[in-house]
């Protein structure tokens, strides 16, 4: 579908807004869902989100907090959707009353494929950025005694705060380096990135296995030890070395 001549002279890739509704086309029964485009720093260029692959209890010391023995599982994953990542400020979400903070490495793929192996699994990754994987602890909780999946405590609205992503053709591959929280100025969350129990080139081959990967693929890594609630006027800075800092006001 050809966009109208004059629309085309007024668009410019500044112009454009991080989440644009897709193309309607003529047989559409309602406007498809916006496609949502993550910033890449110090380019006007963004990265379209297709998929956002979470990794669960991936730091010992917060599988332990968690109540788990971090020696004992292989790793799992859960997804959040596409539309969940935002930018900007958090609204405290509905129908919760316990909203965790978790720090992650966001890590983003511009190529996909299956079973991809290990030592060819970062050319596979486009960059990095500072992620959060905020979590309805409470209804968490209550699917996890139930045995039920997570999405209703890890997949709603504005759950997964990121900052813009790094190419990693700047700053290579950070597989060590601090990462930490603050609220309201106080440290809450202090890691280091080689602390993962799964590294970033076995969770895309583990991932590649069960899922075809593919461009615009999103995973986010786990988070350290010091997991806690987060309240209206709250605010949130994280940090990850070598790939930057993330300001998030709970509103």
């Amino acid at each position: 579908m050809r966009l109208p001549k004059a629309l085309v002279q007024g668009i410019t890739m500044r112009s454009l807004p991080l989440r644009m509704m897709s193309m309607t086309q003529a047989n559409d029964l309602f406007a498809p869902a916006a496609v949502t485009r993550v910033a890449i720093s110090g380019t006007d260029k963004t990265f379209p989100v297709r998929r956002v692959y979470c990794i669960g209890r991936n730091y010992a010391a917060h599988a332990i907090e968690m109540g788990h023995d971090p020696d004992k599982e292989p790793p799992f994953f859960f997804q959040k959707n596409p539309d969940n990542i935002t930018f900007g400020d958090f609204p405290y979400p509905v129908a919760t009353s316990d909203v965790h903070h978790e720090i992650e490495l966001v890590v983003a793929l511009s190529k996909g494929g299956t079973h991809i192996a290990v030592d060819a699994a970062l050319d596979h990754v486009f960059g990095y950025a500072v992620g959060l994987d905020m979590t309805r602890r409470d209804l968490q909780g209550e699917a996890k005694r139930l045995g039920r999946p997570w999405e209703i405590g890890k997949a709603f609205e504005a759950s997964a705060p990121c900052g813009p992503l790094i190419p990693a053709s700047q700053i290579g591959h950070p597989d060590q380096g601090a990462i930490w929280l603050k609220v309201n100025g106080e440290i809450r969350q202090e890691g280091d990135l080689n602390q993962m129990i799964w590294k970033v080139p076995e969770m895309i081959a583990v991932l590649s296995r069960h899922f075809t990967l593919a461009p615009g693929d999103v995973i986010m890594t786990g988070t350290p030890a010091g997991v806690g609630p987060v309240t209206r006027g709250d605010v949130m800075e994280g940090h990850i070395a070598g790939v930057g800092d993330l300001t998030v006001k709970v509103v």
